[in-house]
């Protein structure tokens, strides 16, 4: 059984209506039963850009419903979770254990991604936090509203950028393009 709490202490139950392993999304719908619920809007995820300011919200260890603030620190980010949609917004808000699944905002009050997972040494925020893009979340959210199916691209490739030392390594001039490693 899955309930869900408003801030103001009303509760709600949930039902699934799409769990995506490899956005690490559940979409889930509730029946206000007539009462109006506010709303974040959705931004286009893709106009952001290092340097905006961002808020996280979440409620890290269980103590509460808290507000971090910090930039967005760069933009989609690659091979950084358990999934390979590479697309991770990353930002220096604090994101702690339990923020996972909070909204991360930008100044005009939209939703510009959901709170995923931090890198850690010792399990607290070092400020390098990951946020799933809202862009892909809206896609899982039409997903779940026709027929529950998320069409992916796939290239059939793997690779990566080329650095100074494979460049040199392969008798380039200068370090650019990519080195194709895996044709799957």
């Amino acid at each position: 059984e899955i309930i869900v709490v408003t801030a103001d202490g009303r509760e709600f139950k949930a039902e699934k209506k799409l769990v995506d392993e490899q956005t690490d999304l559940a979409i889930l719908q509730i029946d206000p039963k007539g009462e109006n619920l506010p709303f974040l809007p959705l931004a286009d995820s893709d106009a952001l850009e290092v340097g905006d300011i961002v808020l996280a919200i979440g409620n890290p260890f269980g103590v509460g419903q808290t507000v971090t603030s910090g930039i967005i620190s760069g933009l989609a980010r690659t091979g950084v979770g358990q999934n390979d949609f590479g697309a991770f917004i990353q930002t220096d808000a604090a994101i702690n254990p339990g923020n996972s699944g909070g909204a991360l905002i930008d100044m005009q009050g939209r939703l510009v991604g959901i709170n995923s997972m931090i890198f850690s040494r010792d399990g607290g925020s070092l400020g390098i936090g990951f946020a799933i893009p809202a862009n892909l979340l809206k896609t899982v959210v039409d997903a779940s509203r026709t027929d529950g199916r998320i069409v992916r691209p796939w290239t059939g490739f793997g690779g990566q950028s080329v650095t100074s030392d494979i460049a040199e390594s392969l008798g380039l001039e200068r370090p650019i393009g990519v080195l194709v490693y895996r044709i799957s």
